[in-house]
């Protein structure tokens, strides 16, 4: 069985409210809430887009399901790991607009210092926390304006990307099956920090 991705938008002020180590418990919990009937659950498991989990007044958190994805996160790390083989090829302005966006989401610029090996600063617990595991991304209220701007740069562009693709990626096996397949997901990306950064929330990708 391959790794999934939830991937959650939230109110990190709520969050700030909840003690680190049941943080992640939490948004799991307000997500799927227990005491659901059979059609409730049926109807929140088969929606896509932003799905607001019921009975939450005022709403905290919602979760993103992808309409291009069956949940799965390795479409996700196949194209990043695109992005990594194709961004020599790309022209420095929009390499370092793509760079930016893509950063900390679906691609490290360095590995290294990936914040959700260390729980994100504290914020969530660390990968170490044998009672969670590792978190997929972590994007804090204040670097998701930065990500919509950059996306708001960079889709205009996106057709700029199709040779670097062809020459990097395109019948490489672990990467994206096609330039629309890559790109489509890119735009998804793009909605989910574009309407992130609206509500000044924050993002964080668990497993």
């Amino acid at each position: 069985m391959g790794l999934n991705l939830t991937l959650c938008m939230a109110d990190w002020g709520r969050l700030r409210a909840i003690p680190v180590k049941d943080r992640i418990r939490a948004l799991d919990e307000a997500i799927w809430p227990t005491g659901l009937d059979y059609d409730a659950y049926d109807a929140l498991g088969s929606a896509e887009g932003w799905v607001w989990p019921p009975g939450q007044e005022p709403a905290w958190c919602a979760e993103y399901r992808f309409f291009c994805t069956t949940g799965s996160y390795k479409p996700h790390s196949r194209a990043g790991d695109g992005w990594d083989d194709m961004r020599t090829l790309v022209d420095l302005p929009l390499r370092k607009t793509m760079d930016h966006f893509l950063n900390g989401l679906i691609w490290e610029e360095d590995p290294a210092n990936d914040p959700t090996l260390t729980g994100a600063g504290g914020f969530f617990p660390p990968a170490t926390d044998p009672r969670w595991p590792p978190l997929l991304l972590f994007c804090p209220p204040e670097a998701a304006p930065g990500k919509a701007r950059a996306w708001e740069q960079a889709a205009p562009c996106l057709d700029e990307l199709r040779e670097p693709f062809a020459a990097e990626c395109e019948d490489w096996a672990g990467r994206p099956d096609s330039f629309e397949e890559f790109t489509t997901l890119l735009r998804e990306w793009g909605d989910v920090v574009t309407e992130t950064a609206r509500r000044g929330w924050g993002l964080v990708g668990l497993p």
